[in-house]
């Protein structure tokens, strides 16, 4: 007989169930209701878990098998791509326009998606982990212009990507080199991508099974991470030095 997913209690600070108690149909489904307060949040991701839902549903609580993720060394740019960021004069740029991005990821039309999961509920509560210095937005700028960009989640030194979207072609996987190639520099070595689609396997994400995935996460959210903004420490790299460290090697 199939399991149900566990339903939450009121208090933001229970515990989920185990990840491995997830569903395998549909994959992942491990909990249902609770809030989207930090507190709950938090501890969510600190145990591979995340929220995916849709308007009029209740909130439902993810740890799919496998879990795709992007190792910050192996970011994927085509050599095409790579000569269009050498000419483009793009910069980049972490948590100067966190509102902007994750309206850009809800408002971008999905191919086979109707409407969109990045509810106002679910921008509230990424809004209000920003400003508990958790959630993180990166950038990319083509003088003022927003071009593209991502947001997601740091725990430690643990970065769980939520969405992205560009506004011009390759904005968002500009965004992706850029974190890829910052989080490297700090010792970071794994962006959880959540669940499969084939423009993330194009990009150079992998499957992770689980267990080596909550292995992961339980040792890199509890090594010292970077709470607050990022603004300084990120830095404003260009789209041309982007280019070159693909090139060398550093994000391909």
């Amino acid at each position: 007989m199939q399991t149900l997913p566990a339903l939450l209690p009121p208090d933001p600070e229970a515990p989920f169930p185990p990840a491995e108690s997830a569903l395998r149909e549909p994959d992942g489904l491990l909990a249902i209701g609770g809030d989207l307060s930090p507190a709950r949040l938090l501890n969510a991701y600190r145990r591979g878990i995340f929220p995916w839902y849709s308007q009029g549903q209740p909130i439902l609580w993810w740890s799919p098998d496998p879990r795709m993720v992007f190792d910050t060394a192996r970011i994927r740019l085509p050599s095409r791509f790579r000569r269009s960021l050498r000419g483009s004069g793009w910069s980049v740029r972490a948590d100067t326009a966190f509102d902007r991005v994750i309206r850009g990821c809800a408002e971008t039309p999905r191919p086979g998606q109707h409407g969109t999961w990045i509810t106002p509920a679910m921008q509230a509560a990424y809004r209000a982990l920003h400003r508990h210095g958790h959630a993180h937005s990166v950038e990319v700028f083509d003088g003022e212009r927003l071009v593209g960009g991502l947001y997601g989640v740091a725990v430690g030194r643990m970065f769980f990507g939520e969405s992205m979207f560009s506004g011009v072609s390759g904005g968002s996987r500009a965004a992706l080199a850029a974190l890829a190639w910052r989080l490297r520099a700090w010792g970071w070595p794994l962006i959880d991508a959540q669940v499969e689609n084939p423009h993330l396997l194009r990009l150079g994400a992998r499957h992770c099974a689980r267990p080596e995935f909550l292995a992961a996460v339980a040792e890199l959210t509890g090594l010292p991470g970077r709470t607050g903004s990022w603004t300084d420490a990120f830095g404003t790299p260009t789209a041309a030095e982007l280019a070159a460290s693909a090139a060398t090697g550093h994000t391909a």
